[in-house]
């Protein structure tokens, strides 16, 4: 790694309601959690990984990783899990990607880093559609975030856009396929084998 610390985040706080109420980042796929199939894609790319969860949190402890819950308690969307993970993360840049995108790629926070230029905040599009989920933010940021919350505001891409944070293009929009539902998960599974078999 050539570029600066920083800091990762797994966003595994939300309610899954598309996954019938299962905690999505503990559905199983070859034998482990969908959250440590991000953990071991984003762990070499940066110095610190943390996890935000609001439940089951004996269960993501069994990791290793810091968890870090939301500080506002009411399921309020990705925004909430970043503040929390942006007041303890031990490095000034923090990377986020949620539990539910496994095929990001490799190159996620170089890229990001690369090209921020002068911005505070910078995130994938895929050149289809805009990934802010996925998004490398400053500690700096932290009493704007406050203050929009505060307000009962809750859209992240609108906050991305008062920030005037930068999108950075990776032209791959299969890269950033959600797993929303059960369906799509047995699809990616199923997916996956069907290359690894190809490829052995």
């Amino acid at each position: 790694m050539t570029h600066t610390k920083i800091s990762g985040a797994i966003l595994a706080g939300g309610l899954s309601t598309r996954m019938r109420g299962n905690d999505k980042g503990l559905i199983h796929f070859d034998g482990s959690p969908l959250y440590q199939h991000i953990a071991a894609k984003l762990q070499p790319q940066v110095h610190e990984l943390l996890i935000n969860a609001n439940r089951n949190l004996e269960v993501y402890q069994q990791s290793g990783y810091p968890i870090i819950p939301d500080i506002i308690t009411d399921f309020s969307g990705p925004l909430a899990g970043m503040l929390s993970v942006l007041k303890k993360a031990i490095n000034e840049w923090v990377i986020f990607v949620p539990c539910d995108v496994p095929d990001f790629p490799d190159d996620l926070v170089a890229k990001l880093w690369q090209y921020k230029q002068h911005a505070w905040a910078v995130y994938a599009h895929d050149c289809e559609r805009a990934h802010p989920t996925l998004t490398l933010m400053h500690r700096s940021l932290i009493p704007r975030l406050e203050s929009y919350l505060a307000l009962g505001e809750r859209k992240l891409m609108f906050f991305m856009q008062m920030i005037k944070a930068k999108a950075v293009y990776f032209p791959d929009p299969k890269a950033f396929t959600n797993l929303n539902t059960p369906e799509e998960c047995h699809h990616w599974e199923y997916q996956h084998w069907d290359n690894f078999q190809e490829s052995a």
